[in-house]
């Protein structure tokens, strides 16, 4: 009785867990793809697909002149609340490592967000799968 009296209380965790999982590939506004991963303990993303800049038609690269493509922009983030995860953010504008969120919006959307110097933003990605 007691073990099916568990199973009855862990399943419904356990189907929220699943559904709850940021892992895949992801589209922003600008055509770039984010893939985000386990990473140990935690999640990352990577830039599996870079943004084409308007200015060259090919795709942008950093602050350094490196391709963004293969770039860790998620870091260390761990979740923080149901649908929400904490940890560092690559900034594409200034190069630098700032703290953030990753939030989940629904099963096909995410918000990834952060502040720097004050001034807070973010964007909307699309589940591509």
């Amino acid at each position: 009785m007691r073990s099916t009296m568990t199973a009855l209380l862990v399943l419904p965790l356990l189907a929220t867990a699943a559904s709850a999982s940021p892992v895949g590939l992801w589209r922003a506004k600008d055509g770039a793809e984010i893939r985000i991963a386990n990473c140990g303990a935690a999640l990352c993303g990577h830039v599996a697909k870079a943004r084409i800049d308007p200015a060259t038609g090919k795709p942008a690269l950093d602050r350094r002149g490196k391709p963004l493509t293969g770039l860790q922009i998620l870091i260390g983030l761990r979740a923080n609340g149901p649908g929400k995860w904490s940890g560092r953010l690559y900034r594409e504008e200034d190069g630098n490592l700032y703290d953030g969120h990753l939030v989940e919006l629904g099963p096909s959307r995410i918000r990834i967000e952060g502040c720097a110097l004050g001034i807070c933003g973010g964007d909307e990605l699309s589940r591509v799968r």
